[in-house]
């Protein structure tokens, strides 16, 4: 039996050099090390820089997001970010700090992992809990993507129709809701 094929999006994001090369260079090296493992890659953002959370806090970053086709699992497709973040020099040892690369699986097609409820209890956790806690399995969507225009800015450039399943919204339509000046603070590179 055949797998099927499904599409999925990955934001791709660093902020610090690696090997003296630039952030841009990395993403570009990311994407050539995705398809060398057999994803297809349909679609790329533009590179876009955004500025480092919390501010003041390291160098800006580099944004872009891929539209890909695979026959993986997203737990495989998972594993397969966290090894090439790894090739690439990331170390996870702090939530939301610098990094030489950031894959993150943010959707795949219209599904919701593990489970709604679980799904919900990521979504709803405080912003405060958010900065201590990490899930120890795959969440998707991804549950803070409808709050962070450097996720949806590149995003809109190559699904911007993909509906959030339960949310209910477009990427534009999530993309709408924010904020103007989180928005312009997502700048083409």
């Amino acid at each position: 039996m055949n797998k099927t094929s499904s599409k999925a999006v990955i934001a791709l994001g660093a902020n610090l050099k690696l090997r003296g090369l630039s952030p841009k260079v990395t993403l570009q090296g990311a994407l050539d090390a995705i398809v060398r493992h057999g994803v297809v890659i349909r679609a790329v953002s533009r590179f876009f820089e955004t500025p480092c959370f919390p501010a003041g806090a390291g160098p800006d970053y580099v944004n872009a997001a891929a539209l890909i086709e695979t026959d993986r699992t997203p737990t495989e497709l998972l594993n397969l970010l966290h090894q090439i973040e790894h090739q690439f020099g990331r170390e996870r040892v702090q939530r939301w700090g610098m990094r030489t690369l950031d894959l993150d699986l943010v959707c795949y097609d219209e599904v919701v992992l593990p489970d709604r409820a679980e799904y919900d209890r990521w979504l709803t956790l405080s912003p405060d809990e958010q900065t201590k806690v990490a899930p120890e399995q795959l969440i998707l969507p991804h549950p803070r993507l409808q709050d962070r225009a450097f996720v949806l800015v590149p995003m809109a450039d190559v699904a911007p129709d993909w509906r959030h399943p339960v949310l209910g919204q477009t990427v534009a339509e999530m993309l709408a809701n924010l904020s103007a000046a989180d928005i312009a603070a997502v700048k083409a590179a």
